[in-house]
């Protein structure tokens, strides 16, 4: 059997990292954070002239000034949040309530990385593996583990941010100061609702206005949630009116979204239901065989074309399981 030369292999490479490149770039101009967002302005924009007056938002016309003035804060929020483009290796420990270092952290990953290097080299992998699975091991596994330590701990702090709203409302409606609200939430609520709003008011006492314990709360906690939140309080304290209301349809505005969040979840089980089983296919296949007919099957791991069948099978392979993976998620 004869071998592909170097260059071919190389050729394809490239043409599939370029391929790849130039998909997340046009993904990301169509269907990226800032598209969505000029989407939305936009939506909420246009479709409030007609009004006069101001949009109407749960059947109560929003005035014009405050409907302005929760424009200008919504685009100083994004626009703080871009300023902080690049990775935020610090930023990510902080948003997944991880103590450690980014030193230990880049540590234990070149560790990890080291242990699988070791690992395939006694194996006997072939030198294609001896370059993906070390990578995968020190730089692919701790940031998989990362990312789900962040999305569960912000979805656990989304699942609870409501009923810490609605501690607030009743507090202000009882006479009690905003601050003395957040103290309580601090002392009564579980974490990770209670560790940051302890944080928000220890950041008071060392100074901080409110704007800005809230405005370093979004940077370890980064929600939709917290960002209305903080915004219905810097509109508060700049015109004024009543919190507890305001902060009231806020809370209902919450917990709808949760509904929602939880009715496409049901809807969307059978389509993770099948990608899953999509996805797992390949590896299970190729389990059986190499139990079954290992000679089979070794003939991947053993020529230079099965190699680079196996490379390109990985690649085809991640770009379906990505694909399905937006295909069957939703922005809410």
């Amino acid at each position: 059997m004869s071998s592909i030369p170097t260059s071919v292999l190389l050729a394809v490479i490239a043409l599939l990292l370029v391929a790849a490149v130039v998909g997340f770039l046009l993904y990301s101009t169509v269907y990226g954070p800032k598209a969505r967002l000029r989407r939305r302005i936009s939506q909420a924009i246009g479709g409030g002239k007609a009004k006069g007056a101001g949009m109407l938002k749960g059947g109560v016309a929003v005035p014009a000034p405050r409907r302005k003035a929760v424009y200008t804060k919504l685009k100083e929020l994004e626009a703080a949040r871009l300023k902080k483009r690049g990775y935020k290796l610090r930023e990510e420990l902080t948003q997944a309530g991880l103590s450690i270092t980014v030193r230990q952290f880049v540590f234990g990953s070149v560790a990890a990385g080291l242990a699988a290097a070791a690992l395939a080299y006694v194996s006997g992998l072939p030198p294609l593996g001896l370059v993906a699975f070390p990578v995968a091991a020190g730089v692919g596994l701790p940031r998989l583990v990362l990312k789900l330590r962040i999305g569960r701990r912000l979805k656990k702090f989304t699942s609870q941010f409501a009923d810490a709203i609605d501690v607030i409302v009743r507090g202000v409606r009882s006479g009690l100061p905003v601050g003395e609200c957040l103290a309580m939430i601090a002392r009564e609520m579980p974490d990770p609702v209670g560790t940051e709003f302890r944080l928000i008011v220890e950041g008071q006492r060392l100074g901080l206005t409110v704007d800005d314990a809230l405005q370093k709360a979004i940077d370890r906690v980064p929600t939709a949630e917290l960002r209305f939140f903080a915004i219905v309080i810097a509109i508060q304290q700049a015109t004024g009116g009543n919190l507890a209301e305001t902060l009231s349809k806020l809370s209902e505005v919450l917990r709808a979204r949760k509904r929602m969040r939880d009715k496409v979840q049901a809807m969307s089980s059978e389509a993770k239901a099948s990608a899953g089983i999509i996805g797992s296919l390949p590896v299970v296949v190729g389990l059986i065989l190499s139990v079954v007919a290992p000679d089979y099957i070794g003939v991947l791991f053993r020529s230079d074309v099965g190699h680079l069948l196996l490379f390109l099978g990985v690649c085809i392979m991640g770009t379906g399981v990505l694909v399905m993976r937006q295909m069957i998620q939703f922005d809410i």
